[in-house]
C-alpha cells in the first residue's frame, strides 16, 4: 500500500552564512556619502556667483550612482546565499502486514468478577484498543465457547472489527470451553493469508473441557502453517466471584470460585508456535499484554522523501547586474560632468 502526502512548500537559503556580508552595506553607504564627499579636489575662487547655477537637481542626485551600485551589492550577496522554494511530497509504503485472528473465549466464566466490571467487558475495552493501534493489518474476530463461530472475517475495515468486538456477550453459544475448537476456527479463518506474517491472539479463562479438537492437534497444524498463536490466560490467582446460576429475572447469581486456568496447555501451545504466554490477573495486566504484542508484532513501513527545489539566485542575480548596468549608463551619460 502506497501513501503520498504532500507538505506545504516552504523557503530556505542554501548557503545562509553569506547574509553576513549584509553588515557591509551600511559601512559602504556611510564611505559613499561622508567620506567620500571629504575626498575631493578644493578649487579656491573670489566669486563663486557663476557656479550658483551648477547645484541642480541634476548635480545633487548624483548620489543615486554610489546607492545603485550598494543595492547590486546587496543582491549579489543574497544571491550567493542560494534562497530557494522547495517542496516536499513523502511516500509511506507498507508491506503486506500482518494478518491477526483474535480468538475470545465468551463462557460464563468470562462474566467473572475478578476484572472490572468483569472479564469480558475488561477484554472488550482493551481489544478495541488494541485494534485502533494496527491500522495497516486486517484482523478478523472469532469467538469461541463450548463450540465457536467466526464473528469477524479477517478485513482492514476497522470500524466493523471494533462495532463485532463490542457486540461479543455470552449466550451465543453452547457452554464449556473448547480451546482446541477456538484455535481450530482461528486458523481456518487465517490459513490462506498472504500476508508476510500471520498471528492468532487466543485467549481463554478455563481449561478445555469441550469440543473435539484437540488443541495440541491444531497447534501442530498451526506451525505447520507458520501461524503463531499468542496465548493468554486471564483471570486473578485465587477465587474469583464467577456466576454460578441464572436468576428468573436474567441476572446471575454470583459465587467464589476457585480459577482453573490451563497454563500448561497454553504454554505448550505457545512455545510450539514461537509465540508466548501471557497472564492477565488485572484490567492493567491486561492491557500490558496487548501492548506487548503490538511492540512484538510490527508492521514494516517504508517512507520515501523527495524534495522538488525551485532556486531563486538567478533573479537576484540578475537585478544586481541590471542595477550595475544602469549605475554605468548614467555615469557615463547624465552624470558624466559630475564625476
Amino acid at each position: 500500500m502506497m501513501k503520498i502526502n504532500i507538505l506545504p512548500e516552504s523557503f530556505e537559503f542554501l548557503h545562509p552564512h553569506f547574509l553576513w556580508l549584509l553588515l557591509v552595506l551600511p559601512v559602504l553607504v556611510f564611505w559613499y556619502l561622508w567620506v567620500g564627499n571629504t575626498d575631493k579636489s578644493r578649487l579656491t575662487i573670489g566669486n563663486t556667483r557663476g557656479l550658483l547655477q551648477a547645484n541642480t537637481l541634476l548635480s545633487r542626485s548624483r548620489y543615486i550612482l554610489p546607492l545603485l551600485r550598494i543595492a547590486a551589492v546587496g543582491f549579489l550577496i543574497i544571491a550567493l546565499a542560494r534562497p530557494r522554494t522547495y517542496s516536499v511530497s513523502r511516500k509511506t509504503k507498507t508491506n503486506k502486514g500482518i494478518d491477526i485472528v483474535m480468538a475470545i473465549d465468551v463462557s460464563a466464566s468470562m462474566l467473572a468478577k475478578d476484572l472490572r466490571p468483569n472479564r469480558l467487558e475488561a477484554l472488550k475495552k482493551v481489544a478495541t484498543h488494541f485494534v485502533n493501534k494496527r491500522p495497516n493489518d486486517r484482523i478478523g474476530i472469532v469467538a469461541y465457547a463450548g463450540e465457536s463461530f467466526t464473528k469477524t472475517p479477517i478485513t482492514s475495515d476497522k470500524d466493523i472489527v471494533v462495532r463485532n468486538i463490542k457486540e461479543l456477550h455470552w449466550g451465543e453459544i453452547d457452554g464449556g470451553t473448547a480451546i482446541g475448537m477456538g484455535l481450530g476456527s482461528a486458523i481456518n479463518r487465517i490459513k490462506d493469508s498472504k500476508a508476510k506474517s500471520k498471528v492468532i491472539i487466543l485467549l481463554t479463562d478455563g481449561v478445555n473441557n469441550s469440543g473435539f479438537v484437540d488443541p495440541m492437534t491444531a497447534a501442530e497444524i498451526a506451525k505447520d502453517l507458520k501461524i503463531k498463536v499468542y496465548t493468554i490466560g486471564i483471570g486473578t490467582n485465587g477465587n474469583a466471584l464467577t456466576p454460578v446460576a441464572k436468576n428468573q429475572d436474567g441476572s446471575f447469581h454470583y459465587s467464589l470460585q476457585r480459577v482453573e486456568i490451563d497454563e500448561n496447555l497454553l504454554k505448550n501451545i505457545a512455545n510450539e508456535t514461537g509465540g508466548k504466554y501471557f497472564r492477565a490477573t488485572s484490567n492493567t495486566k491486561l492491557k500490558k499484554i496487548y501492548d506487548e504484542i503490538n511492540k512484538m508484532e510490527k508492521t514494516k513501513i517504508e517512507e520515501f522523501t523527495y524534495y522538488n527545489y525551485d532556486e531563486q539566485f538567478r533573479f537576484w542575480a540578475l537585478l544586481a547586474g541590471i542595477l550595475l548596468l544602469i549605475e554605468l549608463l548614467l555615469r557615463f551619460t547624465i552624470y558624466k560632468s559630475f564625476i
